[in-house]
């Protein structure tokens, strides 16, 4: 039997009857790496030797009568992960021979659930754009289309789901970096609510691996299915044990609904700043049509929805603000110059992004106070809605743009070029809040590609979307491999 595409549920299963062993899943694994990855080019990092001696030690241990949540399932990490005695670059050339000592909190979270790390997977250069190409480890192609990206900043990862690389990945969000890939490659992948989930550990290389919160970035989980989402989750969720983790324990709220009828849905098929492609408003409207099928409660409009525009202004101005502070830029000087330059009535996205790069603290104080109200008007939100329906980007997996300023990029949505970076609103929806969104496939567009949609949660009810993810799954299918 090949096992290279069954659930990580399903091998956890047939790991405990016996039907298979870890060895036998992770020489398989390595095998269709070997076998098609010099095309995909998804595992950067490959670490077969340690993975062939951990699938040894499951094996073992379940001999022994051990049972933990992943003991025995092959998985990967995406690269910007710290796994003590593998680089970690984040794709950047100054960094290509830096190894951490120490692993990531969540990668030890992984092995001590006993799953077996097979590697690590592509990212872009320093995790700041939608593709995952760098000039350390070359270029990710989508399974699907290797003329296309597979979306970033966890590009790697879901290119791996994809091709059988492995049951689960681990991946990071600051601005779509879990969803799109997942939208693009077809898989499934959650945004956890921020702050559910422990960070410390997946830095920029050579800085310290401190417990500290990052302004909108989370870490989260990447499968083939709904309920292995959850899984994963189970076993990353919880906070940092060096900080709130003295003090807290975690206690998830189960989901609201069991059952789709029960669910209240509202869907978004279009945003005031930038048109929703035809074959993404198709995958949307699919799944409105499976909720109503399913006897949801469906709405398409809501006075109590945050006003989009001005979200999508609030989060490029903290993404970005916070991204510079992160990246210090040399040019400072000429971009206040420029920013100075812009006439008072131009507030398009570029011009949004222009301003954040030279934010003072005041500027940014004033930006998060109004997030603040946009989180308080979410709660309004979802006292009447469990769940909000929307696209994750205007459009399927678009072909390689390796120009080398992103600002003279564009995305084509239905023969009309707009900003590159503009395509970011549907996904910053759920970031600039920090609520929980998980990403599932939704069926192909006319030319065979991926189209995924992402369900928006309450904050901290991440099992309201994973359930209804799962409702979904059952109702319009799933995750379908590359032909």
């Amino acid at each position: 039997m090949e096992w290279s595409f069954q659930t990580a549920e399903e091998l956890v299963a047939a790991l405990r009857g016996r039907a298979v062993t870890s060895v036998e899943l992770t020489d398989e694994a390595i095998a269709r790496i070997e076998r098609d990855d010099e095309v995909i080019n998804a595992i950067c990092v490959p670490d077969f030797d340690r993975a062939r001696a951990a699938a040894h030690r499951a094996d073992q241990a379940r001999a022994r009568g051990e049972d933990r949540p992943l003991l025995g399932v092959p998985v990967t990490v995406k690269e910007s992960y710290n796994i003590a005695g593998l680089p970690t670059t984040w794709g950047m050339p100054p960094h290509r021979n830096y190894v951490p000592a120490e692993d990531a909190v969540q990668v030890s979270r992984l092995k001590g659930a006993g799953a077996v790390v097979l590697g690590k997977t592509n990212v872009p250069l320093g995790l700041q754009d939608i593709q995952s190409f760098n000039d350390i480890y070359g270029t990710t192609t989508n399974p699907w289309d290797h003329a296309r990206t597979p979306g970033g900043s966890s590009g790697g990862s879901a290119a791996a789901l994809a091709s059988g690389f492995g049951a689960l990945s681990i991946g990071s969000d600051l601005a779509g970096s879990l969803r799109t890939p997942a939208h693009f490659c077809g898989v499934y992948a959650h945004k956890p609510t921020l702050g559910l989930a422990a960070t410390r550990g997946m830095v920029a290389p050579c800085e310290p691996a401190l417990p500290a919160e990052f302004d909108l970035a989370v870490v989260g989980p990447m499968a083939r299915t709904a309920r292995d989402l959850t899984l994963l989750l189970d076993v990353m969720a919880g906070p940092d044990p060096l900080t709130h983790g003295v003090a807290h324990r975690l206690a998830l709220p189960p989901a609201r609904h069991e059952r789709l009828r029960d669910f209240r849905v509202l869907v978004l098929d279009e945003h005031p700043l930038i048109p929703t492609g035809s074959p993404v408003r198709a995958g949307v409207h699919r799944v409105a049509a499976a909720l109503v099928d399913g006897g949801a409660h469906v709405e398409q409009h809501t006075p109590l929805l945050p006003d989009l525009t001005e979200a999508a202004t609030l989060y490029m101005k903290l993404l970005i603000s916070g991204s510079v502070a992160r990246f210090p830029i040399e040019s400072l000087e000429q971009l206040a110059t420029r920013a100075a330059e812009l006439s008072a009535d131009d507030q398009s996205l570029d011009a949004v992004r222009l301003r954040a790069m030279v934010f003072s603290h005041r500027d940014w104080i004033e930006a998060n106070n109004r997030r603040e109200l946009h989180r308080h008007g979410w709660r309004a939100l979802f006292t009447v809605f469990d769940a909000v329906v929307c696209p994750i980007t205007p459009t399927p997996a678009f072909p390689h743009d390796h120009n080398p300023n992103p600002l003279e990029r564009r995305i084509d949505i239905d023969g009309v070029e707009y900003p590159y970076f503009d395509q970011l609103v549907w996904a910053g929806l759920a970031t600039m809040p920090g609520l929980p969104a998980t990403a599932i496939p939704t069926g192909r567009s006319p030319e065979g590609l991926p189209v995924g949609v992402q369900l928006i949660g309450p904050m901290f009810e991440d099992r309201t979307p994973l359930r209804l993810a799962e409702l979904l799954e059952h109702k319009i299918g799933g995750f379908q491999a590359p032909k």
